[in-house]
């Protein structure tokens, strides 16, 4: 299904986000310039200060130095607040916009994909992943230009006041930068094995909030929370070792730089005593070895949270780089309008290799025909639906939908013309009417109502205060799973599909609900190529063809009676219900 995919590489991000946004970070390096260049005044005004204002007591000097440095403090409040203002922002539209298309990317994938993957585990992926950004785009990467800009004019200014005292001070530094790299090497696998734990843990919570009724059922609250506890426990070890890593960088920074510290006090005060050096410039040297080595001390910050970025973007690229559903290289063709021929020929498939669940299924269905697939459970129904409704891809064999191979045409033209009602159909937290609507939201007031009408839907939502603007709750929780089922066919009546899947669609009615959807299907399965599974067969007694599918495999087809007459499969699971 993937593609297998390196890490990214500093020239994918800057191809890809840093470039595209050239403009605006062009503007913040320029901020960020005149921001470091104003912070400059001050250690510059020091020297002036002690050698000249207090030496020779020159008041004029003194105000031209305070009106310097709130000028430069001016300034770099100024900057500090538009920098915010642009990158920040920007940083945030990014984690939208990717957002956005990675939700887009995950929903085109196979449906295959989510059969194998927790939803809350997605979210993580859509909502966490990407969040690492904003410092490659906000003011981080900036800051980081920045604080190298600040250090490398600093390292001039402090060379120029004494070549000696720099050395020292190089020595330490160029340590603390090895050791770094060193750090962050190994930081950045941390990072991406804490997005895989989190989304873990972030999909097992989903499961826990969503299945809380059956937790409560069997008492099983202690257990869940184990659960939970474990995973957190995991990610808290995953946090433990980053934080190790980066206390290892703070650590050896402050000593080596609290290193050159010591030297430069004891070469200083050598040079003063001297003569080599004025208090004035010994004052200097200091406060600009501060600005220097604080951005430096800055960096390694910056430096962990753009490893954070990069290890996220490293899961981002990877849903990326997956294989979508329709890609429009392969699905070409595209059907106006469906008639409805669905044929089956030689069609085998397995979930997993070796394991055939379906073996050389050949039928026809033709248009507007209604095909019943009967079996016990596990038997391949279900998967032939799938196939049909295109959310599987046959691996030997072929499926055409009027005459053309179903893997050939366009998704989104043939979902379009598509109706899906399952056993256990989704429905969207919400009202009623949305719910119907969500096929059509355009639909007319008539339509709406036509097919609230015919799914018998009336029947309840008379009852409620407020109609169908009732709210059902998360999944329809508020709902009972017959006035849910019912829901669900509105829903389909009101797309007005040409090939409809009705998998148990009327498992969850009472007797009297069903004889009302019984009468609501017969008006919607007229004209349309139907398949119905249903457990029920006395659900399917009127379909044109009947199917009865044992172990991956067609054992009989025929109509109701024929198959009754011929005392076979059909008729031991139909005389086996009747006695039920």
């Amino acid at each position: 299904m993937s593609k297998p995919k390196p890490k990214v590489t500093i020239g994918h991000v800057f191809k890809t986000i840093i470039w595209p946004r050239k403009n605006i970070l062009f503007v913040g390096l320029i901020l960020i310039v005149i921001s470091r260049l104003s912070g400059l005044v001050l250690p510059g005004a020091t020297k002036y200060l002690m050698d000249d204002v207090i030496v020779k007591g020159d008041l004029h000097m003194l105000k031209i130095l305070l009106a310097a440095v709130a000028g430069s403090i001016l300034i770099q409040s100024v900057t500090s607040f538009l920098l915010t203002q642009i990158l920040s922002v920007e940083a945030q539209h990014l984690i939208s916009v990717l957002r956005v298309k990675v939700q887009k990317q995950i929903l085109r994938l196979p449906t295959r994909f989510f059969d194998n993957t927790k939803s809350g585990a997605l979210v993580s992926r859509i909502m966490n992943d990407v969040e690492g950004v904003r410092n490659l785009v906000g003011t981080g990467l900036v800051q980081l230009v920045g604080g190298i800009l600040t250090s490398v004019i600093c390292l001039v200014l402090l060379i120029r006041i004494s070549p000696m005292m720099t050395l020292y001070v190089l020595v330490p530094v160029l340590i603390f930068g090895f050791i770094s790299l060193k750090a962050f090497a190994k930081i950045r696998p941390i990072f991406r094995e804490r997005g895989v734990i989190n989304a873990e843990v972030t999909g097992r919570l989903t499961e826990t909030l969503n299945g809380v009724r059956v937790i409560k059922g069997f008492n099983a609250e202690e257990q869940e929370i184990k659960t939970f506890e474990a995973g957190v426990e995991k990610l808290f070890l995953n946090i433990k070792a980053s934080l190790t890593s980066t206390s290892i960088i703070t650590s050896s920074g402050s000593f080596l730089l609290g290193l050159a510290t010591t030297a430069i006090m004891g070469i200083g005060g050598y040079l003063i005593i001297n003569h080599q050096l004025t208090i004035g410039e010994f004052f200097s040297f200091t406060v600009y070895l501060g600005f220097m080595i604080a951005p430096i001390v800055q960096m390694s910050n910056i430096g962990s949270q753009l490893t954070e970025a990069f290890a996220g973007l490293d899961r981002t690229e990877e849903i990326m780089n997956m294989t979508i559903e329709d890609d429009g290289s392969v699905r070409t063709e595209k059907i106006k309008s469906i008639k409805g021929d669905i044929e089956f020929s030689n069609v085998s498939f397995a979930y997993e290799e070796g394991k055939d669940v379906l073996k050389n299924i050949n039928f026809n269905a033709p248009a507007g025909s209604v095909t019943a697939l009967v079996g016990t459970s596990g038997s391949g129904k279900s998967t032939i639906a799938g196939l049909a409704a295109s959310f599987l891809n046959v691996e030997s064999g072929s499926i055409t939908i009027d005459g053309i191979d179903l893997s050939k045409i366009s998704l989104n033209n043939y979902r379009g013309q598509l109706g899906v009602v399952l056993q256990d159909d989704f429905l969207f937290e919400g009202t009623i009417r949305e719910n119907i609507l969500f096929p059509r939201p355009n639909s007319s007031s008539d339509e709406l109502q036509s097919a609230v009408r015919a799914a018998h839907v009336d029947e309840f939502t008379n009852r409620f205060e407020k109609g169908l603007d009732t709210l059902i709750g998360e999944r329809g929780v508020k709902l009972s799973g017959g006035q849910r089922q019912r829901i669900a066919i509105a829903r389909a009546i009101l797309a007005n599909p040409r090939i409809l899947i009705l998998d148990e669609a009327t498992s969850n009615l009472d007797t009297e609900s069903e004889a009302f959807i019984q009468e609501s299907l017969r008006k919607l399965l007229q004209g349309r190529t139907t398949f119905v599974i249903a457990h029920r067969l006395s659900t399917i007694r009127q379909a044109d063809q009947i199917l009865v599918v044992e172990q991956g495999e067609i054992v009989e087809r025929g109509k109701h009676e024929e198959l009754i007459e011929k005392k076979g499969r059909y008729f031991e699971l139909y005389t086996y219900q009747a006695r039920i």
